[in-house]
């Protein structure tokens, strides 16, 4: 069957494993050739850092459990599964009604949906497969590479910390293909599509 003669749904589903897999290709590419904390200066703006997430966005955790069981972990990765299940509803939903949504709607929800599902594969089986993270299933930390230090921030304001790392440069977070595909949608919808959402 050719690709254009597949229905919206099928060409979701498509383009969403394509795009998991491409964030699941680049985590491992670096686990296998680079060290947990290494860096590689691509650029002056652009660095390769491999860093083993534990919590969520720019590293913030929920607080963990006793006796060695991270329960706040388990907390955020349910509720991320939680929240694509919500994102997969709303997806066919939206495809229910194609002629009134905008394509850039559904793109940009496809790439929300495949960052949220690229994270959640790290926080559910890179415990049990990746031996350095030393974790289980529901508490594996996420693989994060990009790190784009673009100029240094030194009087940045106390509200925006969070976007300076340690070291004065803004952007201070490291982040992976799935955080990109996230905030890149949010951005693009919010951008061109926020009159669909009033």
């Amino acid at each position: 069957m050719a690709l254009g003669k597949l229905s919206t749904g099928h060409k979701v589903a498509i383009w969403t494993v394509i795009l998991v897999a491409l964030d699941q290709i680049v985590k491992m590419l670096v686990h296998a050739n680079m060290e947990v904390n290494e860096r590689i200066e691509v650029f002056s703006w652009f660095n390769l850092c491999y860093v083993e997430n534990p919590g969520f966005a720019f590293g913030m955790q929920l607080g963990g459990g006793s006796e060695g069981f991270d329960w706040g972990k388990v907390v955020l990765t349910l509720f991320r599964i939680a929240m694509i299940c919500a994102l997969i509803y709303g997806i066919r939903y939206l495809l229910k009604k194609r002629d009134e949504v905008p394509t850039g709607v559904i793109v940009g929800a496809v790439l929300i949906l495949a960052g949220a599902i690229g994270n959640v594969v790290d926080s559910m089986f890179y415990g049990l497969f990746i031996e350095a993270q030393g974790t289980g299933f529901l508490t594996g930390k996420v693989i994060d590479m990009i790190h784009l230090p673009l100029f240094k921030w030194e009087n940045c304001p106390s509200f925006l910390r969070f976007l300076v790392g340690g070291d004065g440069y803004f952007f201070g977070a490291v982040f992976n293909v799935a955080d990109a595909y996230i905030s890149c949608a949010v951005v693009y919808l919010l951008i061109f599509h926020y009159k669909f959402f009033k």
